[in-house]
């Protein structure tokens, strides 16, 4: 498979779910080498040795019975980056980093395992839906299978040192993304996500720390690994996950009880928009497709042929131009991002409006 080939594959986190609240789910561990100092201390010599010992140890395990393509970021324009942070394959910080660095990923980049950011070695697995523990089983399996070519740095008492403090001990960190329109809609959404972060939970937007909700999508995670144990660090998060979504599907069913109109109108109104619309900006799609999504979910709008999630990545800027195999300025990708999503919102499976 070519590198290009495996960038325009589908994430498995993409495919379409059951579940109306939860979008993915991510468990990721952190690890790094004994004998090497943390990444932001690494010399260029060292970081390029670091990458060649991790990159060499991917290349004789294999995630989901494949081999894991190893991609070294050196090899990579601007637009292959974005796609890879527009996917959550690799982090922004990642993606910005000018060393010695890269990312290992198979065919449908349910594995993603980060090399050289803020620890030697990231080992992430990416899955649709609420499987929080199905993605800690995934990334346990690797990261065994690595633990026995490398020598990562742990110590009995603290357990495995990383980069960041909040990360010693499990290196774990478990979070999944959520769609809360219902929520942002009734005006409870701070209120919800409040509680959750005075539970210890950090939440986020939709591309991690520092970015914003948009599309009605935030991350939740746990905060500190030291001193837990990933089976209560995966039960914590499941169980406010669960209420999450409960307060999530009352807040829509409130609208459906008590504010009829002004909902279908909302998910109308998006839909029409997303039908028509010949000029599109990233944030307003997403915006759009948030209603669009929750007026599918409870069964006012027909489905789309494309799914939400499909829709939010390939029409976000770096997907956009990759998919189309051209460079675009700002209204040119407001121009083609409207083009496809009136396809998308086609019945008829043919020519693009």
């Amino acid at each position: 498979m070519s590198r290009k080939e495996l960038l325009l594959q589908q994430s498995a986190w993409m495919s379409e779910t059951d579940s109306p609240v939860v979008i993915s789910s991510r468990v990721r561990l952190a690890r790094n080498l004994e004998e090497f100092p943390f990444p932001h201390g690494l010399s260029q010599e060292n970081a390029a040795e670091v990458e060649k010992i991790i990159s060499q140890a991917l290349g004789y395990v294999k995630g989901n019975d494949e081999n894991l393509h190893y991609i070294s970021l050196a090899e990579l324009n601007n637009v292959e980056k974005q796609v890879l942070i527009e996917k959550h394959l690799i982090s922004p910080s990642l993606g910005g980093t000018t060393s010695a660095c890269g990312v290992a990923l198979n065919s449908d980049h349910r594995y993603a395992v980060m090399v050289n950011e803020e620890d030697h070695l990231r080992l992430q697995v990416l899955l649709p839906g609420n499987q929080l523990i199905e993605s800690h089983r995934l990334a346990t399996a690797l990261d065994d299978l690595l633990e026995a070519k490398l020598d990562f740095a742990y110590r009995e008492s603290q357990g495995y040192l990383t980069a960041c403090p909040t990360n010693v001990g499990t290196g774990l960190r478990a979070s999944v993304m959520v769609h809360l329109p219902g929520l942002v809609i009734t005006k409870q959404v701070q209120q919800v996500l409040g509680a959750a972060a005075r539970l210890g939970l950090a939440v986020r937007g939709l591309y991690g720390e520092g970015s914003q909700a948009f599309g009605h999508i935030y991350q939740i995670s746990n905060q500190i690994t030291l001193g837990k144990s990933e089976e209560d660090i995966l039960t914590h998060l499941d169980a406010v996950t669960r209420q999450i979504v409960e307060h999530e599907l009352q807040a829509r069913e409130n609208l459906r009880q008590q504010m009829p109109m002004l909902l279908e109108d909302k998910v109308w109104r998006a839909r029409g928009t997303l039908q028509n619309a010949r000029l599109l900006s990233s944030e307003d799609a997403m915006h759009l497709l948030s209603h669009d999504k929750l007026g599918s979910d409870m069964g006012i709008l027909p489905k789309t042929k494309d799914c939400f999630t499909t829709l939010i990545v390939d029409t976000r800027p770096g997907c956009l131009q990759y998919i189309l195999d051209r460079g675009l300025d700002p209204s040119q990708r407001d121009e083609e991002r409207a083009r496809l999503i009136r396809s998308a919102m086609c019945e008829d499976r043919g020519t693009i409006q």
